[in-house]
């Protein structure tokens, strides 16, 4: 498997039991897409890090948070994004504990896909 001629690594930055994840590394490994493997909390991603992904995913920052995470509701995110808290505070927020953040994410030189959509994974690994 190649793009435009030269063989493509991702970054595949997972909580290894959470079982999207799994299905999402068999995933990678059925259609033999390389990928260098991250552990969300033990390696969590920067403020910058984080910015850069969302700005290059194209997606609302919101996409980002792991909303159904027990932190998420812990810290009471949801209010917090409501309320205007900004982009900069956001990604502080989701660097300060790899749970908070939406997982799987598979970040590519020009693309960054936020949780396990087959469809999405499909065009934009496969094509």
């Amino acid at each position: 498997f190649s793009r435009k001629g030269s063989p493509m690594t991702v970054l595949f930055v997972e909580y290894p039991k959470c079982s999207t994840c799994k299905k999402a590394k068999a995933w990678l490994d059925e259609h033999g897409i390389a990928y260098e493997d991250r552990h969300i909390v033990e390696q969590n991603p920067s403020a910058e890090e984080l910015a850069l992904w969302q700005k290059r995913s194209g997606l609302p920052l919101r996409r980002f948070f792991n909303t159904s995470g027990q932190k998420y509701r812990a810290l009471g995110v949801k209010a917090l994004l409501d309320a205007g808290m900004s982009d900069e505070e956001a990604f502080e927020l989701l660097a300060s504990d790899g749970m908070l953040v939406k997982r799987p994410l598979v970040v590519g030189d020009t693309f960054v896909l936020v949780g396990f959509r087959e469809k999405e994974w499909e065009a934009q690994l496969l094509s």
